[in-house]
């Protein structure tokens, strides 16, 4: 029997897909990754009975990165990134092992079915997947077919039923379409960065940005954030004034009347009317008139139109709104949520959808009554050729989803239900008055159909007062005239909504992109997010964008972004080459970049008026080991030391807390040790400033902590400290934290894990000697005596933490809280506490044999 391999994009929709298709009859195991479950049943393929394997990767497969040398930032100039520096494709999550498991589940398969996303970047990742299964499938037979493509929007019985049913092929020019956008945003991204990152933070103190990035989308998406401030800055109120006269068409009314001119900038002439009109005692009807007018129901739901009202009605930022709507969409809520599409195709099943919504209790009697009087066709809007608008698939209640998963959820379905509603009709009724040589007008709207809006509540038309029945030729007495004295007033700062609405306008990003490149800006603390998701640009932002504009105002520009937006677009429709594209566009920004390099004192003018140089930033905390004058700890990100003497710059540990260690000096180069925290939840640490930075032996890199160092004689190095292998990663060693009496604990210097022992304990310190079964360093410890967990009026013990029964029992293993960027967590994340137990640890690790391999201590959590 011949086996079929079928890939999706997450787990949870690989379960969803192989439910509906072997109708619920299929047997369910983990893969060897333990992210991925493959589903397994019999079925019939190509006329024939079958095997099939369904299972799935967690997004990209592989990511674009430099080799070697090219991911040092000091080792490389950054201009040769754009030409000089090889890129490969790597493991997006090499802890996932997704190609090997891949490669295991497609061993001997057959025949390959990809239910990737059906965008770009899915067409991308089916690429990915079959670089790594196809080499070890079965050979087909002369040009048998063994590649399909299965194309859907939604996951529903119907969509993945038609779907396995009409299979096509991958989409190889989409997929080098995003080939190239990485390729692109990697090198021009990286450049950029790095360049103004070194240069920035070498010289000032209090930038509070880790990373100063540059993005070919990030900077024109700020651009937008800073013109609108600029505009703010440079707006100049001007006083204007406006006539308002009353009427009374009966003892117990008033109506108000507004000016035909709107308003005048001169006051005097504003106070010239004003005399002439309260000249006159009445107000003479100069004509009436009364149009029937209709508000129009909303287009079909695309995804820029998703995000513009998550932000602005339901405040939600666009990232969140974006993540909520793809687990609604994994759970089957409603259809695929990333399209440009606001038309429905003609086969589309309305009425299905609609008919899902029949008996909810919100808007169970419009949907009724939309039924029993057949539905309106939607509006025509745009086709991109991607998929249909969003719609939701099946009926859901608060309670199933609650919070705002539901809120989205609501708006989707309403809009939906909208769209195939009838439009909003009203009566418009206008008056046109003379008083004196003035004209008057007052209006007002009478509902006559409220249609789409009944399902909309919000869109409605507001009651307003009756206007007076009158004809031409009527008299009114007039009340009051009155001048009004008012200012114009400054824009707003941009609303997400407004700026995803620029972005589209002007081709920045892509549907899928946008929410990234709004959350980045936020993210590198170049705006804010303040009341009404209202985003303001910080001192930082406005310094780059204004250098930009200063030294190449193109690389701010949305013009130069959109035009290679253009080209990538045709790169995916065929009618451009892949090659020529990168070419011409790199050749562009490597230009750029010689130039902006070349005039960086532009843009480093703006930034000598707005922040501090390092010298006259931060706090004194720890001796330099040249000088020996204290260096000034910057607490902004990132945090560094900075000797001003030397004008040698430290980088340190992000994410943590720095406070000088006990005064201690490195015996290597005599600087002061500080110590790094995560919290007392957490992880900590004593380093070196200087090592730290230059790592002292080859077996060393950037960016070690004491915890890792392998001096073989310092006492606060791995080789005195380090107990045994990490119960979880395979590189990681044990070291004890002396400075966390009397709570002790061990950390993992490579990954989270944390081992709490010895509670309350005088003392606890490493031995010299060995255990003879595990070869894990003993470990001497001095117990308080009213605590003491030894038989008799016994404190002290040694033993080995692993093997010793008495040790064993006292030993709580848990992940860090928080921890260092470089520590990664293992490769299980299982939650909770546990006591190590299982197999034995080997030794602990040689600090001149690095490259010893040790078995590691099997760790399990209750």
């Amino acid at each position: 029997m011949k086996t079929v391999l079928m890939v999706a994009e997450k787990p949870s929709l690989a379960q969803s897909i192989a439910k509906i298709l072997s109708r619920g009859n299929m047997s369910s195991h983990k893969g060897l990754n333990g992210a991925c479950s493959v589903h397994e049943y019999s079925g019939s393929f190509s006329g024939q009975t079958v095997r099939f394997k369904m299972t799935s990767v967690c997004g990209h497969v592989m990511t674009l990165d430099f080799t070697g040398k090219y991911n040092h930032w000091d080792r490389v100039d950054p201009a040769e990134l754009f030409s000089k520096a090889p890129t490969e494709k790597k493991e997006a999550n090499p802890k996932l092992s997704m190609v090997k498991f891949l490669q295991v589940e497609g061993r001997g398969c057959d025949y390959i079915v990809l239910w990737l996303d059906c965008d770009k970047e899915g067409e991308n990742i089916c690429f990915e997947v079959l670089d790594a299964v196809l080499p070890v499938m079965n050979k087909p037979r002369g040009t048998e077919k063994t590649v399909f493509r299965a194309r859907f929007s939604s996951i529903t019985d119907t969509d993945i039923c038609n779907a396995m049913s009409r299979l096509g092929e991958p989409d190889h020019n989409e997929a080098l379409s995003v080939d190239a956008r990485q390729e692109l945003d990697l090198r021009i991204g990286c450049a950029f960065t790095r360049f103004q990152t070194k240069y920035f933070q070498g010289k000032y103190g209090n930038l509070d940005s880790s990373l100063i990035s540059f993005g070919p989308c990030q900077t024109p998406t700020l651009g937008f954030c800073v013109e609108r401030h600029d505009k703010i800055q440079s707006f100049k109120p001007e006083l204007y004034w406006v006539l308002q006269a009353k009427i009374n068409p009966d003892k117990d009314s008033s109506v108000l009347l507004d000016w035909d001119r709107v308003r005048v900038f001169d006051r005097e002439i504003a106070h010239m009317f004003l005399n002439i009109t309260r000249m006159e005692k009445e107000a003479k009807v100069e004509g009436t008139s009364r149009k029937e007018k209709a508000k129009q129901r909303p287009l079909a739901l695309n995804t820029v139109e998703m995000l513009r009202v998550a932000s602005s009605s339901l405040g939600m930022g666009p990232q969140h709104a974006m993540q909520i709507a793809e687990r609604l969409y994994t759970q089957g809520y409603i259809s695929y949520p990333r399209t440009e599409t606001t038309h429905y195709p003609e086969n589309f099943d309305l009425k299905g959808s609609l008919r899902q919504q029949a008996n909810h209790p919100y808007w169970a009697q419009t949907v009724k009554q939309l039924l029993a009087d057949s539905i309106n066709r939607p509006r025509k809007g745009h086709d991109a050729g991607d998929h249909p608008p969003i719609t939701p698939m099946r009926s859901a209640t608060e309670a199933e989803l609650g919070g705002d998963a539901w809120r989205l959820y609501e708006y989707i379905t309403r809009h939906f239900i909208a769209t195939v509603s009838y439009d909003c009709k009203y009566l418009q009724n206008t008056i046109s008055f003379q008083i004196g040589p003035e004209r008057f007008t007052c209006s007002g709207k009478t509902l006559l159909s409220p249609g789409f809006t009944e399902i909309m509540p919000w869109q409605s038309i507001p009651p307003e007062e009756s206007l007076p029945t009158c004809q031409k030729g009527d008299t009114f007495p007039l009340s009051e005239v009155k001048m009004l004295e008012k200012q114009t007033s400054p824009p707003d700062y941009l609303t997400e909504a407004e700026l995803i609405t620029l972005m589209e306008k002007h081709g920045i990003g892509t549907d899928a992109s946008i929410p990234v490149h709004i959350n980045n800006i936020c993210q590198r603390n170049y705006v804010t997010v303040e009341s009404g998701r209202r985003l303001r640009p910080t001192n930082l932002g406005i310094v780059l964008v204004h250098g930009y504009y200063k030294i190449d105002a193109e690389l701010v520009l949305p013009t130069i972004r959109s035009a290679v937006e253009k080209q990538l677009s045709l790169i995916a429709l065929g009618k451009a080459d892949y090659h020529q594209v990168l070419e011409h566009t790199l050749n562009i920004f490597k230009r750029k970049f010689h130039y902006f390099v070349d005039s960086i004192a532009g843009m480093d003018e703006l930034m000598e008026v707005s922040f501090s140089p390092l010298a006259a930033t931060g706090k004194p905390l720890s001796r330099c080991g040249k000088c020996h004058r204290f260096m000034k700890y910057i607490q902004a990100k990132p945090s560094r030391l900075h000797c001003s003497h030397c004008d040698e710059t430290y980088t340190l540990p992000q994410n943590g807390t720095i406070k000088l260690y006990k005064e201690l000096r490195c015996p290597l180069d005599d600087f002061e040790l500080v110590l790094w925290s995560s919290g007392s939840r957490g992880k900590s640490y004593p380093l070196c400033p200087y090592c730290y930075n230059h790592p002292p032996f080859r077996d060393m890199k950037k960016g070690m902590g004491c915890n890792e160092c392998t001096h073989p004689s310092c006492q606060h190095s791995l080789s005195m400290l380090g107990i045994g292998q990490c119960v979880e990663c395979e590189s990681g060693v044990l070291v004890l934290d002396p400075t966390s009496g009397p709570k002790w604990k061990m950390a993992c210097n490579k990954c989270s894990v944390v081992a709490h022992f010895f509670e309350n304990a005088h003392r606890v310190r490493v031995s010299t000697d060995t255990c003879e079964a595990c070869e894990a360093a003993l470990v001497d410890v001095d117990f308080n005596k009213a605590k003491s967990p030894l038989l008799g009026d016994e404190t002290q013990h040694t033993g080995c933490i692993f093997c010793d029964p008495v040790f064993q029992e006292l030993v709580e293993l848990k992940h860090a809280a928080s921890c260092h960027p470089m520590h990664r967590s293992g490769p299980g994340k299982r939650q909770g506490r546990g006591r190590a137990r299982g197999r034995r640890p080997a030794g602990r690790l040689n600090p001149r044999r690095p490259k010893d391999k040790m078995a590691a201590l099997a760790a399990y959590f209750v």
